[in-house]
């Protein structure tokens, strides 16, 4: 049984991708007393009242996390809460940094102050692979936010609320996933676009990374940077598993893009655990002045460790590929 059952519950940016399929697994799964949904836009949250018939246990708050006073509001009588909000694509953070700034950063301290000041009990932040040893400007809004949210610890450490990190790579089905761009140029015949045919990336189904949040909240004491233990897959596989015959032109990385993602830096390999049987690994808080403990049955990683998707362990193949599109995701 998750604590989550039969609590109340928050996620920001809950009309997103990841946001609709934890709402769904929410409601079959966890049956939450109260599910307050809090976005942005009126006209995504008609279309997901829609998709979820109006389910009594919804509720709907339009909001920004750019508004502290709003957040507080929506807080209210909130024990849990999943932060997914943020602005997410690189080449606009790079024309219009100060925006990604206040979302990502400026945003996600609102989240921590206004959760402290309403007793929730814990905050899981999604993260991003970019994160990691960041190159463009969205990954170092989301490093810097990753940083808020655990040393968060610290400022709640008289409270009882407590923050938590997950941070894993691309999600397949999500809404800026390639794979329907690659599918709309396969029927129409044409070439797929792979900004590099060397190109390596981590990739997790949208019901896995939901699964993943979940237990995250089982786990946490507070402090961990939690990432899955996921395959890689090549560019180039995903672009056939999607149109089998297309033919591949190499249009090179476009600014910010790294050519093989990066979860785990070797800076960060010196903090971190594996746990659940080597199924997630924790990069730990190197200061904790909550009371924080490594987790029972953890076990170190190798000395040197980093974990990329060029050097992964685990690598999904065309025809596994095929098979996850086949599934619907």
């Amino acid at each position: 049984m998750s604590i989550l059952e039969g609590s109340s519950i928050l996620i920001t940016g809950g009309t997103g991708s990841f946001g609709k399929a934890f709402i769904a697994y929410a409601l079959e799964h966890l049956n939450p007393r109260r599910l307050v949904v809090f976005s942005r836009d009126e006209l995504k949250q008609y279309e997901v009242r829609q998709l979820f018939h109006d389910d009594p246990r919804l509720r709907w708050f339009i909001g920004d996390i750019r508004d502290e006073r709003r957040l507080a509001r929506a807080l209210h009588g909130i024990e849990y809460v999943v932060h997914a909000a943020a602005l997410k694509q690189v080449d606009t953070a790079e024309y219009n940094p100060y925006e990604f700034v206040k979302t990502n950063i400026l945003g996600s301290q609102n989240v921590i102050e206004a959760s402290i000041d309403a007793g929730v009990k814990k905050v899981v932040a999604l993260s991003t692979d970019k994160a990691s040893s960041p190159i463009n400007l969205y990954g170092a809004t989301k490093l810097t936010a990753d940083k808020l949210f655990i040393t968060g610890n610290h400022y709640a450490a008289a409270y009882n609320t407590r923050f938590a990190v997950v941070r894993y790579g691309n999600v397949m089905g999500s809404r800026g996933s390639v794979i329907p761009f690659f599918a709309k140029l396969g029927a129409s015949g044409e070439p797929l676009p792979i900004t590099d045919l060397r190109c390596t990336r981590f990739f997790i189904t949208l019901p896995d990374a939901v699964r993943m949040v979940v237990d995250t909240f089982e786990l946490m004491q507070g402090g961990e940077l939690i990432v899955p233990r996921i395959p890689s897959m090549k560019v180039t596989d995903l672009a056939h598993a999607v149109v089998p015959d297309a033919e591949l032109i190499d249009v090179g990385l476009r600014p910010g893009e790294k050519l093989h993602e990066e979860m785990i830096s070797p800076e960060e390999g010196r903090r971190a655990v594996t746990v659940a049987g080597g199924k997630y690994f924790i990069i730990q808080p190197d200061i904790a002045s909550w009371g924080y403990k490594a987790p029972a049955g953890a076990t170190p990683v190798p000395d040197g460790f980093a974990y990329r998707s060029d050097s992964n362990d685990t690598w999904y193949t065309q025809e596994e590929i095929v098979e996850i599109i086949k599934g619907g995701i």
